[in-house]
């Protein structure tokens, strides 16, 4: 295939990929159907115009009629109010079609974001789905509500343009006929690199955005480290290169519209010329030529208007392309058509059966090689092991994030595969060593795991994790504003906001990635009294990073490069393990010395 024939091809895909968005058009049909009554009306009272001015010139002026200027006059300004209503009506519902469907775009990108499997995101950066998320979605609304409109009108007016030349003058017609291919080939070839440019650009905005985003995410480390010089020579490069690539997109579509400007208002300059030659002939009346030149005036308008929004189009067909690439995707993670039943008699919770796997971004590193593992109900379990054991990972597929290369994994006697991933997560809470924090209130951050808990039962939530004396204390109480990750809060009372959160979701399998290993004394003490509350009655799985933590749990599972290697109490695994013996005595003697200190009193 040759290079002029990928690059037309290329072009037809640009547009066709605007298409879809009749999807989201469709719902608002009455409202598209009043505004094209509109546009249509207004598009013949624009082209009826021409004609009016003819008669004030033909009838009025030349015949000097006072009776029959002043109907003239009559007639436009009748069409001028019924123009002025029809302009409103359809710019107001265009408008408002733009800003609708621009809105129901960002929630199906929404809705399909938050559906997708983890893996995706491991995959895809942040700032360029937020990209999509916002400034394409944006970029849509202004073609759909303004340019698409003007498209439509401006294709009207050409054509209906085009017929009242041909009843006015078919021989300057002709000439203005012949011009057409002339003005339409610069926008073909000039469109087509707006196009690309606009795909560049869009994704030069998305690393800017990235970029800024993940520097104040980490702020504090940018500025312990006093890195802020280079980060805005970094910075200052990135928006540098999105200005060069925005830069070369406004110089071709400049181009585009001077060029179709100038071929077609030349081409008027010598249709005028030849028109005027055959007014002074007395071929055609001074009417009939200001007529003419009215309608040649509109069919050139429009013409560089259908130039400007075919280079709105072919760069909002890169936006379009990459918001429904977008909601293309497909989850992974999907639940089945026939759906099993758990049973809640089994002793046995969880079970691992000959699980092998790896990450999809690092397929050739096994996280978990041949995991087998029962869990019984009430059961404190402990994950041990070096970093990287794939402790983690357990946890991740337990919930569903990931499904296993090989084996099954059974909650309730009922393969996980074989459950709606929703009802799973339901039945388990997550107590994470980094706790989440959202950008609101207390009583949002507690309720988030049952957002339809009354205010009592999440202050019941909030006592029993031995928050609600600080709560009380924070300017607002439980409505105080959290900061963006929680960042008006100190380690251990986000880590109580986080235990109080999973306490009202009162689930049946509790998931604990060491919750106090990074805590000082006082906020250890509460949140293991919290977690002492949290435990009874449930099955516990605990991720371990310090073993003196879990060494009463009922069974303690040392894992190592992905493998089971022990189970056991911590006695058992004392007499048979020396990986555990190890991994004790470089613990345990450094914390004793700690707890001497704190009972010392000693900093």
């Amino acid at each position: 295939m040759t290079l002029d024939k990928i690059n037309k091809a290329r072009d037809k895909r640009a547009l066709d990929t605007l298409w879809p968005l009749l999807g989201f058009v469709r719902p608002y049909k009455k409202r598209v159907a009043a505004a094209m009554l509109a546009l249509v009306v207004t598009a013949v009272v624009s082209l009826s115009i021409g004609q009016g001015v003819r008669m004030i010139i033909d009838d009025g002026f030349i015949a000097g009629s006072k009776e029959q200027l002043g109907h003239a006059i009559g007639v436009m300004v009748i069409m001028i109010t019924v123009l002025a209503v029809g302009t409103f009506t359809r710019f107001y519902l265009m408008s408002w079609l733009g800003e609708r469907v621009s809105a129901d775009i960002r929630k199906a990108v929404f809705d399909r974001l938050l559906g997708l499997h983890p893996s995706y995101f491991e995959e895809n950066r942040s700032g360029e789905l937020m990209s999509r998320l916002t400034t394409d979605t944006t970029l849509l609304q202004s073609i759909i509500g303004s340019s698409f409109s003007m498209a439509l009108r401006s294709a009207l007016l050409f054509a209906g343009g085009l017929l009242m030349l041909v009843i006015t003058n078919p021989k300057l017609t002709l000439m203005v006929m012949g011009c057409v291919p002339v003005v339409l080939m610069p926008m073909l070839f000039y469109g087509r690199k707006v196009r690309r440019l606009a795909r560049e650009s869009q994704a030069s905005i998305a690393d800017v955005g990235t970029y800024a985003g993940e520097i104040i995410q980490n702020i504090k480390v940018v500025q312990s480290y006093t890195r802020e010089k280079q980060e805005r020579a970094a910075f200052a490069a990135e928006v540098e290169t999105a200005f060069s690539v925005a830069r070369q997109r406004i110089k071709q579509r400049s181009i585009l519209i001077a060029t179709v400007i100038f071929l077609v208002f030349g081409a008027i300059s010598i249709m005028l010329w030849i028109g005027g030659i055959d007014v002074l002939s007395g071929k055609i009346s001074e009417g009939e030529l200001a007529a003419f030149l009215f309608y040649a005036i509109m069919v050139a308008m429009s013409l560089a208007t259908i130039s400007e929004v075919y280079g709105e189009l072919q760069r909002a067909s890169g936006s379009a392309e990459r918001l429904f690439e977008l909601l293309a995707v497909e989850s992974k993670i999907q639940a089945p058509q026939q759906l099993m039943q758990l049973d809640d008699l089994t002793e046995t919770v969880i079970v691992f059966d000959q699980v092998d796997f790896s990450y999809p971004s690092r397929p050739n590193s096994p996280a978990l090689k041949g995991i087998n593992l029962d869990i019984k109900k009430g059961q404190v379990v402990a994950l041990v092991g070096p970093s990287g054991a794939g402790k983690t990972t357990l946890f991740e597929l337990l919930q569903r994030f990931y499904d296993p290369f090989k084996g099954e994994i059974r909650f309730k006697n009922a393969p996980i595969h074989q459950l709606d991933p929703g009802f799973l997560r339901q039945q388990m809470g997550m107590v994470q060593q980094q706790p989440i924090m959202f950008s609101s209130d207390v009583w949002h951050n507690i309720r988030y795991g049952r957002p339809e808990a009354s205010d009592e039962e999440v202050i019941w939530a909030a006592k029993r994790a031995h928050a609600h004396e600080f709560i009380l204390e924070l300017p607002e109480g439980y409505k105080s504003y959290l900061g963006e990750q929680g960042v008006r809060l100190s380690g251990g009372q986000k880590q109580r906001i986080a235990l109080a959160r999973a306490i009202l979701k009162d689930p049946d399998v509790l998931l604990l990635d060491e919750a106090t290993s990074a805590l000082d004394a006082e906020s250890e003490s509460h949140v293991q009294a919290a977690l002492n509350e949290l435990m009874k009655n449930r099955t516990t799985l605990i991720i371990a990073h310090r073993l003196s933590t879990v060494i009463h749990a009922d069974m303690i599972v040392l894992l190592d490069k992905g493998k089971i290697l022990a189970c056991g109490t911590h006695v058992q695994l004392m007499k048979k393990s020396e990986l555990y013996q190890r991994l004790c005595e470089l613990q345990f003697e450094p914390y004793e010395a700690e707890r001497t200190q704190r009972v010392n009193g000693v900093k």
